[in-house]
């Protein structure tokens, strides 16, 4: 294996390649918000979600407590990319402006996204997202110290999927052939390309990862 050389640079942004989630809050009004993210990473049954603290889905976060974690297949970038550079904040934050933001109310119809009314959570699940998982809030952490950025911890309660993405002959199981999730590189969108070789953790059984989540998510 050939050894090529480092060299320090100091990019302005670290996203090296992250699973995009639309994430669906509910308004002070009872209306559905709906904003594209990448900061997101999953442990067991939880996921933290990095995010400004000015947002207005951090702000419907930790004003209900819970929201709607939709993942995009690579299919729906087109309808992803209508909502970039839109905010459900009215008036928009003087630091969104600078980025040439603009406040739009019905984020749905914008992308032309279905809302599917979830069990457990009041926002809304977006039905042409082929994964949906309805989550609660546990925990808020700040993010270095200038306090513009929070991490949110989320427990999962429900998962949803589309049919087509099931592992055949199995309840439980995500195909990763079959799932193909759209991925945000240093703000350009991508797709996955085809499995590069075998994993050994492949061989360790899924439900031997199995937490104390889901049996308190089924009593929901």
């Amino acid at each position: 294996m050939k050894t090529a050389a480092h060299t320090a640079i100091e990019p302005g942004i670290l996203y090296f390649g992250t699973p995009v989630v639309l994430i669906s809050t509910t308004n002070e009004d009872d209306s559905a918000n709906l904003a594209p993210m990448s900061s997101a990473f999953w442990l067991g049954w939880r996921a933290v979600l990095g995010l400004g603290v000015r947002s207005k889905t951090a702000q419907n976060l930790m004003r209900t407590r819970e929201g709607v974690l939709n993942l995009p297949s690579d299919a729906l970038a087109p309808a992803v990319d209508r909502l970039a550079l839109t905010t459900g904040s009215d008036p928009v934050p003087v630091g969104k402006q600078e980025r040439g933001y603009f406040h739009v109310a019905d984020k749905f119809a914008r992308a032309g996204f279905t809302a599917v009314a979830s069990e457990t959570v009041g926002p809304p699940r977006v039905g042409e997202c082929p994964v949906a998982m309805e989550v609660v809030v546990e925990a808020v952490h700040p993010v270095g110290d200038d306090g513009g950025v929070v991490a949110f911890e989320v427990r999962v309660q429900r998962v949803f999927v589309h049919e087509s993405i099931r592992l055949a002959g199995s309840d439980d199981r995500i195909d990763p052939d079959a799932w193909r999730p759209l991925i945000m590189s240093f703000q350009k969108f991508y797709g996955l390309g085809s499995q590069v070789c075998s994993s050994t953790l492949s061989r360790i059984p899924e439900r031997l990862y199995r937490g104390a989540d889901i049996d308190r998510a089924r009593r929901v």
